[in-house]
């Protein structure tokens, strides 16, 4: 159940402007911290060609208003936003919050988020380098990460809670031939196969499209190290399955970071810290993955992989009942997964996917779950338009919730 607008004024009156409980309701807020956390993930297309979404946000940005009162509904503690602009100044992240996500949106209640991380990504940032094979090195598909500007298709996080940005591990700059599986393109049809990059080009290629993230946020139920990616859509590419082979390995790299048994040496962060994700600590892997477990273009066992680790929970995919009804009134063909899992609809072409993933550790239990897309008789409905894609959110709790976590 979503929390009520009492429950989130009297979260928001205890904090001070900082985001630290005033000093005469501490106790009070301790002794009636929640056991639970609701964590979600959000692809907002808060994004612009241009790079001018700081002037569409300033002037007045109706998606943004439609993606504010979402947020405003489901109310998440902790959110991932994918496909949010990056700038330097985190003017945009400003502004989404202050003019938007704490002004009430469509009769919905405000929200404030005490805590923000948001950093640079690769996608508009130029390689110099022939990316895509066209015999040119300019324009978009030869940045890092596609993108027509730097920063275009940035991440922000937004907490309720204490985000530990000094022990941020971001692997941005990761060469995607330093992974030990790497799916190396090659050129379609030639005979003997020969690479689709020369070895100078594949050397120098990162594999993250925007950046993967392994940040800590302190929680009511522990500390929790969000696992935090948007790999690219295994589409828009050729016969060399470029995209579709870096979706495949930007999905596989965080199967390598749970991996928590093996060494992994070549495991190396920007900050230069070494190995995988620590054995004992409790994680979620959450963003748009761009990959369906049944259904679409991408290599379903990447993300496969990820939801039947060893060390993830299991539970029932989040759901809707506005995703059934838009497979029935687009007369989708149906597939193998249902239609009430989906979280995104892309039209006629590639039709709805299960592309939107919130994936907690083993040690969580999941209380409650879902898919933010209501149904066409719901008047909510209407805020579906600023965004192909539907929030997913998760309500976790864990045994022991004072334990302390790594």
């Amino acid at each position: 159940m979503f929390r009520s607008p009492l429950c989130a004024l009297l979260i928001a009156l205890s904090m001070a402007a900082d985001g630290a409980p005033l000093a005469e309701e501490s106790m009070t807020v301790a002794a009636e911290a929640p056991t639970t956390v609701r964590v979600a993930t959000f692809n907002t297309s808060l994004n612009d060609d241009r790079g001018q979404l700081i002037e569409r946000l300033r002037h007045g940005h109706n998606e943004a208003r439609r993606v504010a009162a979402v947020i405003q509904r489901v109310r998440p503690d902790v959110l991932l936003l994918n496909e949010f602009d990056f700038d330097q100044e985190q003017q945009a992240a400003e502004l989404f919050q202050r003019r938007y996500l704490e002004v009430g949106q469509f009769g919905e209640q405000p929200i404030h988020y005490a805590y923000r991380f948001t950093d640079e990504v690769n996608t508009g940032v130029a390689s110099g380098l022939d990316i895509n094979g066209d015999g040119k090195v300019e324009g978009p598909n030869d940045a890092w990460g596609f993108g027509f500007h730097p920063g275009q298709f940035g991440m922000l996080v937004l907490s309720r809670y204490p985000l530990d940005s000094a022990q941020l591990r971001s692997f941005r700059k990761f060469l995607w031939h330093r992974l030990p599986d790497a799916h190396r393109p090659m050129q379609p049809d030639s005979d003997p196969p020969r690479p689709f990059h020369d070895e100078r080009t594949w050397r120098q290629l990162r594999l993250s499209s925007k950046s993967h993230w392994d940040l800590p946020v302190d929680t009511p139920v522990g500390r929790i190290h969000l696992l935090l990616s948007h790999p690219t859509p295994p589409v828009f590419d050729g016969k060399e399955d470029l995209n579709g082979l870096r979706n495949r390995d930007e999905l596989g790299f965080w199967r390598h970071y749970l991996d928590s048994d093996q060494a992994q040496p070549w495991l190396v962060d920007d900050q230069g810290r070494r190995g995988p994700l620590s054995a004992d600590a409790r994680f979620i892997v959450m963003g748009d993955l761009n990959n369906d477990p049944g259904d679409g273009s991408g290599y379903s066992a990447a993300i496969e992989a990820l939801l039947q680790h060893p060390r993830t929970a299991r539970f029932d995919a989040p759901q809707s009942l506005g995703g059934e009804e838009s497979a029935r009134l687009s007369r989708l063909k149906p597939g193998d997964t249902p239609a009430r899992t989906h979280t995104a609809s892309f039209g006629s072409l590639a039709g709805n996917l299960r592309v939107d993933f919130v994936i907690p550790s083993a040690e969580f239990t999941v209380l409650n779950a879902g898919v933010f897309w209501p149904t066409t008789a719901e008047p909510e409905h209407q805020w579906l338009s600023a965004t192909d894609h539907r929030m997913v959110w998760v309500d976790l709790s864990v045994k022991d919730a004072s334990s302390e976590e790594n």
